[in-house]
Order: structure tokens, then sequence, then C-alpha cells
């Protein structure tokens, strides 16, 4: 059984007054950073300064109230593209105190299921129940090569790592391939860390239903939630479905977006047009560009550069139920403007968000 998050889970709850600072006012709607770590033209010095910048910034997050950290898992790229999102969350939970991670998507099939229950439950224990965890398939057949697994038999492979995690994590002996094994330590959250299944598809949503786990869509699609509680009624399971917003905008926080757009928005575009490449045209997803160049990126509106008074009237706009993404490092952006975006957005945005 999978309940909703609790107002003390880490995807709802308020921010608390940082230790030895000023009282924090709580936002309005969820303020999200988000890192996939990619550069261009990766080094490992340019990408070890990435990794202590992204630390750095999700602690500063931490202090000033941010709700939640966001990264995902890809393999074999080009750009250094994020490929080992549970040692990062296990970077940040130990420079934070109260901000969460979410991995959207972990690329479960690829996993081994009782060292990944494993980990999940370590980084559950270590931040206190602060590790949210999508679990998708994935859509690229060189990942699933890569790693040696089948990607014709990556449905088997995920209903085996889901039953495993849910088993594993009960603290209690189970069968697994045949054999008698127990997982321990058992994880601080009850009944089980947070875990939804990703995807936008009828066979992501019937699996979801099948297992009582919460659905996360890949883009905003009513009729796969209707689709899934049709499902879970069927299944006589429980669960919810965690919508995407209406319009998912990645931010980046300029006072001159003209000339922000000029000098970085060939990051942007990078990012943009290799996850582009990803995607067949039966994927859907809420973060999606055809743009071929930064102007046509611009004017798409996914990737926007904003004033923090513009980023403010988003917020607004969107209300208590709205996301703001900000994506400081997007696309290999300069550390040094990364870092003029997150404090534009905690000096002049997040003020105007409080209660």
């Amino acid at each position: 059984m999978s309940a909703r998050p609790s107002p003390h889970h880490p995807a709802t709850r308020l921010p608390r007054t940082p230790s030895g600072g000023t009282p924090t006012a709580p936002p309005r709607c969820t303020t999200v950073l988000r890192f996939n770590l990619v550069d261009p033209s990766p080094t490992p010095e340019g990408l070890a300064a990435r990794y202590r910048a992204a630390l750095e910034m999700a602690a500063f997050a931490d202090d000033r109230g941010l709700t939640m950290v966001q990264t995902e898992e890809h393999h074999a790229t080009t750009n250094g593209w994020m490929p080992a999102p549970l040692a990062f969350a296990g970077a940040v939970f130990g420079a934070t105190r109260r901000i969460g991670v979410t991995v959207s998507a972990l690329i479960t099939p690829l996993h081994d299921p009782l060292r990944l229950a494993e980990d999940i439950a370590a980084l559950d224990l270590l931040s206190g129940g602060r590790l949210v965890t999508v679990a998708g398939l994935g859509y690229r057949p060189e990942e699933y090569a890569a790693h040696g697994k089948d990607w014709r038999g990556r449905g088997a492979l995920q209903d085996e790592v889901l039953r495993t995690l849910l088993s594993a994590w009960t603290g209690e002996p189970f069968t697994y391939q045949g054999r008698t094994v127990r997982v321990t330590p058992r994880p601080y959250t009850r009944p089980h860390p947070l875990l939804l299944v990703g995807g936008g598809s009828r066979p992501a949503a019937r699996r979801a239903a099948r297992f009582g786990l919460p659905l996360f869509p890949s883009d905003r699609l009513p009729e796969l939630e209707r689709y899934y509680h049709e499902q879970r009624a069927g299944f006589g399971t429980e669960g919810w479905v965690m919508q995407p917003p209406e319009r998912t905008c990645l931010l980046h926080i300029s006072e001159d977006p003209d000339r922000s757009w000029a000098e970085y928005g060939g990051h942007l575009l990078h990012e943009a047009r290799m996850y582009a490449s990803w995607q067949s045209a039966g994927i859907r997803s809420a973060v999606r560009s055809t743009a071929g160049d930064a102007a046509a990126l611009r004017a798409e509106g996914v990737y926007r550069i904003v004033t923090p008074e513009a980023c403010v009237k988003l917020a607004q706009e969107a209300g208590a139920q709205g996301t703001l993404i900000l994506h400081p490092l997007c696309g290999g952006m300069p550390v040094d403007e990364g870092w003029r975006s997150l404090h534009l957005f905690a000096e002049r945005v997040l003020p105007g968000l409080g209660g």
C-alpha cells in the first residue's frame, strides 16, 4: 500500500527556519533545483568543479527553504549526463538538512534489484525520508546494451525490480530467484520509501496500479490518470497520481534576458537538442523541443530566461499547486552564471512567494 506523502514528506512540507538564520517565509509553490551536470565538452577537472558547485548550490537552496533537488539517470552519453543519481543524492543529503531529492527517473531495470533495495534503504535512513524515486523504463536501447540488459525484456525486468523492492523493504525473508533472501536494514520511511512508477503509456499505468504504487506521468496526461484509476479498481489497490503541471518550464534567472540568451542560449539549446534526439515519436514528455536554434528554443517557452519579477509572476499565475524549476547549470552553463541565477532567485524571487 502506498499512501500519499504526509505533510512531513519533502515533497510537501514547508521549510523551517534555518539554524542560526532569519525565518524563511514558506514558498507558495514547489521550488525545484534541477541538476544533470551536462557539459558539452567534459573534462575530469571541469566535471569535478560542476559536481562541487551543484552540492554547494543544494546547500544554499536548503538554507533558503527550497523544496527539492531533482536529478535523473542516463548512460552512454558524450556530455557527462548524470549516470549515478543515487550517489549524487547521498552527497546532497550529506550537505543538507531539509531539502528533498527526487530521482526522476531512475532506470530501474538497469540495476541489481537487491543492491538497489539496499542503496535506497540506506539513503532513506541517511536522509530521514527525503528521497523520492521515480522508477522508469528508459527509452534508449543503447543504455540497456551498455549494461548488458535485454531491451526487449525491459517490462519483465521492471516487474522483477519493483516486486523485489517492495518485498525487500519489509525486512522479512522472501523468495528471490529461487532462493530465500532478506535485505537489511529496513528503511526509515513506512511502509517504504516513496516510490512512483514513471511513464506515459498504458503499460506503465497498469504496472503502477498492479503494484499499488503511485503514477508519475511523463507529461500532463489526464486520460492516463483515468486509466490508472480504472486499473486500480480492477486490481483492488490504492494509489494516486502526481501529474506534471500544465506546462513545464526550465528557468534561468537574469536581469537582462536578451543578453543572457545571446551569451548562454547555446547551453540551453545543447541540452534541448540532445534530449530531443533520444525521444521517438511515440514518447510523451513534458520537456520536449523541436528547436533548431536558440531563437526557436526561446520562442517555444520550455527553456526560459526570465527576470526575477517575471519569475514571481509565473509563480503567481501557477498558484499554490505550481512548480518553479530552476536549472542553474543547464547544458554546461558556466558555474559563475549559474550562481548569479540562483542568487537572483533567492534574493528577489523567493521573497515574493511568501505566504
